[in-house]
């Protein structure tokens, strides 16, 4: 083999040794090799599960009036990290960009009312359905709309980035309708604005329109039409299915011990939970 040859070949092996050790991923993390799951054994050995959510979102989880942040989910998520054994860690998102703080490994799970959809099942592994919801539509109590109908020529609002806004493409026939469409950051900036008079309506998870309604005093109701029938689940990576399971598995347990009831029954004043059943 020629000299020249010998040095080019010296060169590739180099260069593929560096792509190599640049490749390697710590155990545990968002791009590790597909069949490596190292989830749960890293969950524990950090002791740690961080959840993503919307800080502003409730019933599911939100600020108290000393800026804590509590919620049905936070309640669900605080007994599972306990009987898990480690801490749980609430980490505020930008809702709309939900899925790259989990893909980057900011938050381990997305864990707010996070509807289920065939677009999400496709790019994240999700537990099982907890809770049943709906999408619906809020307005004033003094105003005259009572159909989804008396909506044509109106402005309605959402929040960027929910299902809200799956459920609204589902439905072309009111989308087309609507003179705007405008989207929010949150659903109480939302809500504030259709307050005021800034939009017509709201298009809004049916579990945090009633929360919002029995909470605020405001004058509110809903039409009576649902637009989507949804169902919420917890999000993880797609390769974290340990987690996902142990995730699954505590919270069966919490079902049949009667702690799901317990926290159902004080956030919603029933158990309209579906875990286990």
């Amino acid at each position: 083999m020629q000299k020249k040859h010998i040095v080019l070949l010296c060169c590739a092996l180099c260069a593929a040794a560096v792509l190599y050790a640049g490749g390697k991923k710590e155990p545990g993390s968002p791009n590790e090799a597909p069949g490596t799951d190292n989830s749960l054994s890293t969950i524990l050995s950090k002791k740690k599960l961080v959840m993503g959510l919307d800080d502003s979102f409730p019933p599911m989880g939100y600020r108290n009036d000393n800026n804590e942040i509590v919620g049905y989910d936070v309640d669900l998520a605080k007994e599972v990290a306990k009987r898990i054994g480690v801490e749980l860690v609430l980490q505020p998102i930008d809702w709309n960009a939900k899925e790259q703080e989990l893909s980057t490994g900011e938050i381990d799970c997305i864990w707010n009312g996070f509807t289920i959809t065939r677009e999400r099942a496709e790019v994240l592994n999700f537990s099982k359905p907890y809770l049943r919801n709906a999408q619906v539509v809020v307005v004033r109590g003094n105003s005259s709309y009572t159909t989804l109908q008396d909506l044509a020529g109106k402005t309605a609002g959402l929040q960027a980035g929910s299902s809200s806004v799956d459920a609204l493409d589902a439905t072309p026939e009111l989308k087309a309708s609507l003179k705007e469409v405008i989207e929010y950051k949150d659903y109480l900036t939302a809500l504030m604005d259709l307050d005021t008079g800034g939009v017509d309506a709201i298009i809004i998870d049916l579990v945090v329109a009633n929360d919002n309604i029995k909470r605020s005093g405001k004058s509110f109701r809903l039409l009576d039409a649902t637009l989507v029938p949804e169902e919420f689940g917890i999000g993880f990576r797609k390769n974290d299915r340990a987690l996902r399971d142990k995730v699954q598995e505590t919270l069966e347990a919490m079902a049949k011990d009667g702690t799901v009831n317990q926290i159902t029954v004080k956030w919603f004043g029933s158990d309209i939970s579906i875990i286990g059943k």
